[in-house]
């Protein structure tokens, strides 16, 4: 038991450095002005698509800096929304299975 519990912290731990670098990098990014902040890009998709965000993440694809956005719209329809971090442009919608 102890052992199994070593593991998953050894596991674990790598996991969780990482997420505050992530989060330490998109800090610095709104700071400098590189990217919107979460706010302005939640407040613009709120107007176009009403519901409810159940999952946020800043990634980092080839060139450009890409929030994608999981939604629960209105009818209980799963969505994500692939927007421009720079710009706040919608790049992609499909609704997930």
């Amino acid at each position: 038991m102890k052992k199994r519990y070593l593991l998953l912290v050894a596991l674990l731990v790598p996991l969780l450095v990482m997420a505050e670098r992530d989060h330490e990098r998109a800090r610095a990014l709104l700071e400098s002005g590189e990217i919107l902040s979460l706010e302005q890009i939640l407040a613009n998709v709120r107007a176009e698509y009403p519901g409810r965000p159940l999952e946020v993440k800043l990634e980092q694809k080839k060139d450009a800096l890409i929030y994608e956005i999981e939604l629960l719209d209105d009818d209980g329809k799963v969505w994500e929304l692939k927007l421009d971090a720079v710009t706040g442009e919608l790049l992609k919608r499909e609704r997930e299975d």
